[in-house]
């Protein structure tokens, strides 16, 4: 027979389980930018990962940023039909990507493609005791994994975000121009009309933060990876999970600040 799970129990377990998990993330934060000044001598590993969370990422951001823009467009023109001009089509789908879909839809990618695979790639190692060598060789952990994934993390994302941005862009005019018969010069004039260096920097400036959460939960995630094989794949899914719920999350905290 199957006992009756007091709700009471389980509820504090499950507030203590995140208590615990966050005071290990914030430690993790700490000691990885305690190793930052030491960058210079660690360069080839932070540019290393700066190739493989930027200029290999960058195929993927220029096809989602593309439809981003195209459907972007297709959704404003259907909420102003009848009700506002199309002439400002350009002003709308230009704010709605630089101040939210060109970072956020691009943080979710980059969650997706590089926190899940520093997760399992750091689970790997953990699993195969390739962690364990490292430490007993005198090296730190958190310097030589953490420190230069976390820190081109935060550097790539805004990067790629200002890709995305333009892509989504040219996206959008596509499918006004080609499809809705609204010309380059109204198109873009209402973008210069209503255009705000603060929504484009507001947008911009949330991706650091995206961006180094992501690879610091990949890193928290992969450091805890247990049960070899089947152990990776359930990390690289919870790094996933962690960082799409954190990017959101902390997108609308950051939007209450900025704007």
């Amino acid at each position: 027979m199957v006992k009756n799970r007091n709700p009471v129990r389980f509820l504090g377990r499950k507030i203590v389980n995140f208590l615990s998990e966050f005071g290990e993330i914030s430690r993790l934060l700490e000691r990885t930018f305690s190793f930052v000044p030491r960058l210079g001598r660690d360069r080839i590993l932070l540019f290393n990962q700066m190739a493989h969370i930027g200029s290999n990422s960058l195929p993927l951001v220029v096809i989602i940023g593309f439809f981003t823009g195209m459907v972007s467009a297709w959704q404003a023109a259907s909420q102003f039909k009848g009700l506002i001009s199309l002439s400002l089509l350009g002003s709308a789908v230009s704010r709605a990507i630089f101040m939210e879909l060109g970072p956020v839809l691009t943080a979710i990618v980059i969650a997706g493609r590089v926190g899940a695979s520093i997760a399992a790639e750091l689970g790997t190692m953990k699993v195969t005791e390739q962690i364990d060598a490292l430490e007993s060789l005198g090296i730190s952990p958190v310097r030589y994994l953490s420190t230069p994934r976390v820190v081109a993390g935060t550097l790539m994302l805004p990067i790629l975000t200002i890709f995305a941005n333009v892509i989504a862009l040219i996206g959008a005019f596509v499918v006004a121009n080609f499809f809705l018969g609204i010309s380059e010069k109204v198109f873009f004039d209402s973008v210069k009309r209503f255009f705000h260096l603060k929504d484009v920097f507001g947008g911009l400036f949330k991706t650091f933060f995206f961006g180094g959460v992501t690879a610091l939960i990949g890193v928290h995630v992969g450091l805890r990876t247990t049960s070899g094989a089947e152990g990776v794949g359930k990390s690289s899914v919870r790094a996933f999970v962690l960082s799409a719920s954190m990017v959101l999350i902390l997108d609308y905290v950051l939007w209450t600040i900025i704007f």
